[in-house]
């Protein structure tokens, strides 16, 4: 496809050339979900111009809106919007398929041979350049959303009440969102798109899907396709735990793990850490598939690797079913293989459901401000939100072991030098953070 200028959108994207896209994506999403939604803004909005700006937070904001892992989710949403159903399939599946491999993979490495220098090494660079990734991607979607004082205001209290209150993320969304709807009633200029001064940020161009492009056919809402939709997400639910529970029986850790991974999705309201905490106090406490150490490592595996943050469940899965050896000690590999995959379908099969389902309703809402206003309030709070969450990997990363120990200052050093690379040289993310696992690694081994 040849690049056409500014004003002109490009070309129809061919599916296959969506698809490579959608499995490089796979391998370089990196630094949870504001990492992994700066990246698509990136290359979709900025670069490739697939999806406007504006087209592409309206998007956003209805995933937020949405237990699970919001930017699969969003990336289910544009490949849907895209190349209808088989593009939403492609674009979440492979947003984890790599994931899952790699943490298969690793699982066995930390098993086999546990305290591996190399992968700590590693891991020691990742950490300090994921905190530096998440304040990037709490300035890149503030500059985007924050467009006026009331927005700003509203960015703080998120802030606010969830850094010294510990107030839900629920919470927070439902009245950012109650707040923006009554407020459009009587003060609208503050959501429109000339909300500000703002409202002269940079324009990428013309966009495949813009603005005032018309949803395609398959994205008009249908009474019909919904319960199809409905129907065959109840099926890919339902057969599975039955072929568990007759072949194994109710009580079997596996269709336990089937059980108990459906209930974490639809309580992942607010992201990976606000589910975390239930997950800790199942697997751990209740079932014991896994010890405190290993739950905690599996948090380092999984914040490292790239994908959702919640695909540590493949971790807690792949656990659960070696250290019970659950297909016989000869077939530690497999049952733990197994174990992976039962948790990672369970946990990601409700955010294709939300999107097939809901996403039609969302495109035709994406003009009436009554609509917009509630989720342009939402993304404002998120910014605070995700504020948080970067203060949160700094506060463990430059003092792993809280306050007991001495502050890391070779931490801090990786850190600053991600943070300059990506707020005043702009570099990719992917190279920040293959240049920071080779600074950790070097520090680790060497120094």
């Amino acid at each position: 496809m040849q690049q056409s200028d500014a004003t002109t959108a490009p070309d129809h994207v061919p599916f296959w050339q969506a698809f490579l896209f959608w499995l490089k994506l796979g391998f370089i999403s990196f630094g949870g979900p504001a990492g992994q939604i700066a990246v698509m803004h990136q290359e979709l909005v900025e670069q490739k111009r697939w999806i406007s700006e504006k087209r592409f937070l309206h998007a956003l904001n209805y995933c937020m809106l949405l237990p699970g892992p919001e930017a699969q989710q969003l990336a289910i949403y544009i490949g849907w919007l895209m190349h209808r159903t088989l593009g939403g399939l492609v674009a979440g599946i492979l947003f984890v398929l790599p994931s899952l491999f790699i943490l298969i993979a690793l699982s066995w490495i930390y098993v086999q041979f546990g305290d591996v220098p190399i992968i700590a090494g590693l891991f020691y660079g990742i950490k300090p350049a994921v905190t530096a990734i998440v304040f990037h991607a709490t300035y890149r979607i503030g500059s985007r959303s924050l467009k006026n004082k009331f927005l700003w205001l509203i960015a703080a209290a998120a802030f606010i009440a969830i850094f010294f209150f510990n107030i839900p993320f629920p919470l927070i969304v439902l009245s950012a969102a109650i707040l923006g709807y009554l407020l459009s009633k009587k003060q609208p200029h503050l959501f429109s798109q000339q909300a500000s001064h703002q409202s002269n940020q940079k324009n990428y161009g013309a966009a495949l899907i813009d603005d005032n492009t018309p949803s395609p056919a398959h994205a008009i809402f249908r009474w019909a396709n919904l319960a199809k939709i409905v129907l065959i997400a109840a099926f890919l639910w339902c057969i599975p735990i039955v072929l568990l529970t007759f072949s194994l029986g109710w009580q079997h850790a596996y269709t336990q793990m089937a059980w108990f991974f459906t209930k974490a999705a639809l309580l992942t309201f607010g992201g990976a850490y606000a589910v975390l905490p239930y997950v800790y106090q199942g697997a751990v406490n209740y079932y014991g598939w896994l010890n405190p150490t290993q739950m905690i490592d599996g948090l380092a595996l999984g914040e490292s690797t790239p994908g959702p943050l919640i695909m540590v469940v493949a971790f807690v899965g792949f656990l659960g079913g070696f250290n019970q050896a659950l297909l016989g000690i000869e077939h530690l590999f497999l049952a733990g293989a197994v174990g992976a995959v039962i948790v990672t379908w369970f946990t990601f099969l409700f955010s294709f459901v939300f999107i097939f389902a809901g996403a039609p309703l969302i495109e035709s809402t994406h003009n009436e401000l009554k609509f917009t206003a509630p989720l342009t309030a939402i993304t404002a709070a998120v910014v605070g939100v995700i504020l948080n969450l970067a203060l949160f990997f700094s506060y463990h990363v430059l003092w792993p072991n809280c306050f007991d120990h001495a502050f890391n200052y070779e931490a801090a050093i990786i850190t600053i030098a991600a943070m300059i690379a990506l707020f005043k040289f702009q570099i990719n993310v992917l190279y920040v953070i293959f240049a920071s696992a080779l600074c950790g690694l070097i520090l680790y081994l060497f120094v």
